[in-house]
């Protein structure tokens, strides 16, 4: 197989957004999975390659900033802080800097493989000084350099109309199984493999180190992978406690870390009570399709595979796509699903204020009544739904009746 080495940087859609919250904010905090491609963002972008760049990786920089951070933090020029959690009291040193600056609008710009939002005292440090932007793994339009068109979804959304034309190049078993992380989906490595097996012991034996006191790797590995096997289901935290032979408090705990790590999220329920939706199970999903299919060892996504995690790990697929669309060009919206006991379900709700669109991810080019059921029964009690898509792999959009649509999913997430 031919191997092509990606070396042109290639523009993030989140730009936009950073760019925005520097005008507004002292403190701007961007997390992300590790390699996700933070750092090559920083150091590239074209409004942020121009700042102070350092990163606590660098064993000299960061024993500069923990010997005098008041010295290090007090040039008056835009500095940005990469790597940003290997020095847990960063946050105190910049919240006296700001304060002393009278709130300096981007004078910071932190990042890391953490969700620092959830980091205890992260937050309280910096209430009212920082905004939380997070980085997904590539979409399919960043690695297009699809960029400048509004994405179908936000566009759809406001007008449920199909458009005359609709290119439609369907997205692959290859692409699903290559995910968003740079160096793969990009073609920066021979065997992606071997990749996926030193990213999941990195991730294990040093990113949880550094974030939490889990003394039993073994432990945490082996629900990580169970994780793995569950990316797309709603989230049983008695049944995936007993299967992992660990209690429920620590597999929370561990849960609680993958979060943090942004290598899980848990999509909530679409409820009318929006407070409901709290005591409701979320489904949970691994951020990048290729990781979720390493550590599930699924090998094979074509529609000729009999794997059992094939729509499962599809969906993860959409699910990425969508979740860094939301992020990056529609804050407004929400994102989770609907499930009535089992007997209805939509793999995703898109909500911003009482509207909403509904999702359902078909990974066949063919449907049928069964299909759109969930979809039907959706429409028919939540009148604030615009519209309902079905995301098919074929190449064709089509009316099916009454705001109900089938779209080809590439086009849905482009």
């Amino acid at each position: 197989m031919l191997i092509v080495i990606m070396t042109n940087y290639l523009d993030r859609e989140i730009s936009a957004r950073v760019r925005e919250a520097l005008e507004d904010m002292p403190v701007v905090v961007l997390t992300g999975m590790r390699q996700c491609g933070k750092s090559t963002f920083l150091r590239n972008d074209s409004a942020l390659k121009r700042r102070r760049y350092v990163s606590l990786d660098n064993f000299a920089e960061l024993e500069g900033i923990r010997k005098n951070p008041e010295q290090f933090l007090g040039a008056p020029d835009p500095i940005t802080i990469d790597e940003a959690q290997h020095f847990p009291g960063l946050m105190n040193a910049i919240k006296v800097q700001v304060d002393r600056e009278n709130h300096l609008s981007g004078r910071f710009l932190l990042s890391g493989s953490a969700n620092f939002a959830l980091l205890k005292g992260v937050s309280e440090s910096l209430a009212g000084r920082a905004a939380y932007l997070e980085m997904l793994p590539f979409t399919r339009r960043e690695i297009e350099g699809n960029l400048q068109a509004e994405p179908f979804l936000k566009s759809f959304f406001r007008s449920p109309v199909l458009p005359r034309r609709l290119a439609s190049r369907p997205v692959t078993p290859e692409e699903i199984l290559r995910g968003g992380m740079p160096r793969v989906a990009l073609g920066g490595v021979r065997r992606s493999s071997a990749w996926f097996d030193g990213y999941e012991k990195t991730y294990v034996e040093r990113d949880v180190r550094q974030l939490s006191q889990i003394a039993d790797l073994v432990s945490f590995r082996k629900v990580v992978r169970l994780a793995a096997l569950r990316t797309g289901k709603i989230l049983k935290i008695s049944e995936l406690a007993r299967d992992a032979q660990i209690s429920v408090p620590t597999l929370t705990r561990y849960l609680g870390v993958m979060e943090t790590s942004c290598i899980l999220q848990r999509i909530p329920p679409y409820l009318d009570n929006p407070a409901a939706r709290l005591i409701k199970s979320p489904k949970i999903y691994v951020l990048d399709s290729g990781i979720a299919a390493h550590l599930a060892g699924v090998k094979d996504v074509s529609p000729a595979s009999d794997e059992l995690l094939r729509g499962a790990i599809i969906e993860t697929y959409v699910a990425q796509n969508i979740a860094a669309i939301l992020a990056a060009r529609w804050p407004g919206a929400n994102l989770s699903f609907w499930n009535v006991q089992g007997r209805h379900e939509v793999d995703f709700v898109i909500s911003e204020g009482r509207d909403c669109i509904a999702i359902e991810v078909k990974a066949a080019s063919r449907w049928n009544d069964r299909d759109l059921s969930g979809l039907r029964t959706f429409l028919s009690l939540m009148p604030q739904c615009r519209a309902a898509i079905l995301a098919h792999g074929g190449t064709t959009a089509v009316s099916l009746g009454d705001r109900l649509f089938a779209v080809p999913m590439d086009v849905m997430i482009g």
